[in-house]
């Protein structure tokens, strides 16, 4: 990681943009967090990038003060490709969607997942489209009603962290907007992982989905309705800490504190049974790291092959690759 020799603060990150989102929207709650980390952690600002494409998150890189690129509908693990295969020893954030990421993106995401970049996604997800005035999304549950679905969507909805496992990432967590300490905590250790890191943030959008997931997250209820995993730790959750979660050859399963197994992050097939904990009747929604292990990255082989090649060919010009081969001329 780069850093700074001068400490810098919060306020350091900050651009001087006026942010236009809606008053209340969890996006302001993930942009303080990270401007917070970036701070705390000592990420130098022009070292740092941030890419996105189109919707509400995207309006992320604007208010950074860091370089960003504001790019095109799906397309923006294209271009953030290109900005770390181009200067390995950038930073390079990806700021998306579900729908930017899950729809017209999903190839893209797929790709850049499975290629393992050292680069580092935050797909903001509130189940809903927000920017083009609250259509289903490809996260949106059976059976919503919105503009565009008047009689209930029919379409089952993409899990993200299945998604993200079954493409091969070699990171995948999830937060929330509104724990602060939590996402900092993700933010670390996506941060710290060498190759792509994929973190779905559950993000509310106070106008066209309004508290969708108050009946999990909010604090009266959340100790009981989500179940927090840490590495080397037991899956145990509760006010009281007496549930727990255990694996058997069917998948997760919920039992007591005492019955819990203790969290593996390299287990691929344990991460995925995580990933469907929450579709069975009364069953915790799990946040923390689902994945984490260490893979070759793609940039790094780009410019070993590269640097092979100068090796046995030497640097090359341009005007010999330009005149090379057979020509014609225009009389």
């Amino acid at each position: 990681m780069s850093e700074t020799a001068v400490k810098l603060t919060k306020k350091d990150f900050a651009s001087d943009q006026e942010v236009r989102w809606c008053p209340g929207c969890g996006d302001y709650a993930i942009l303080a967090a990270v401007q917070k980390y970036m701070a705390d952690s000592g990420h130098d600002p022009a070292n740092t990038v941030f890419v996105s494409g189109i919707g509400c998150s995207s309006r992320f890189p604007y208010y950074m003060n860091t370089y960003g690129f504001h790019t095109i509908h799906g397309r923006a693990p294209a271009v953030a490709t290109g900005v770390k295969v181009a200067n390995p020893d950038l930073k390079v954030w990806l700021v998306t969607g579900d729908g930017d990421a899950l729809s017209i993106g999903g190839n893209h995401l797929a790709h850049i997942l499975r290629r393992n970049l050292d680069v580092n996604i935050m797909m903001f997800n509130n189940e809903i489209y927000g920017l083009t005035k609250g259509q289903y999304s490809p996260t949106s549950p059976v059976g919503t009603v919105k503009k565009s679905t008047p009689m209930g969507s029919i379409d089952r909805p993409f899990n993200p962290l299945a998604f993200a496992l079954g493409s091969g990432a070699t990171f995948v967590a999830r937060s929330i907007d509104t724990d602060a300490k939590h996402l900092s905590g993700i933010l670390a250790a996506a941060d710290a992982h060498r190759g792509t890191s994929f973190i779905e943030i559950m993000q509310n959008c106070v106008i066209f989905n309004k508290d969708f997931y108050s009946s999990v997250v909010d604090k009266p209820v959340r100790a009981d309705r989500t179940v927090n995993f840490v590495p080397g730790e037991k899956i145990v959750y509760g006010a009281d800490s007496d549930k727990g979660v255990r694996f058997t050859a069917q998948g997760a399963e919920l039992c007591s504190a005492d019955e819990a197994d203790v969290w593996d992050p390299t287990n691929a097939t344990q991460a995925f049974a995580l990933s469907q904990l929450e579709q069975q009747p009364g069953a915790p929604k799990p946040m923390g790291v689902f994945r984490a292990v260490e893979e070759p990255v793609y940039e790094v082989g780009v410019h070993a092959q590269v640097q092979d090649a100068i090796a046995k060919k030497g640097e090359g010009k341009v005007d010999d690759l330009v005149y090379a081969g057979e020509r014609w001329e225009i009389g």
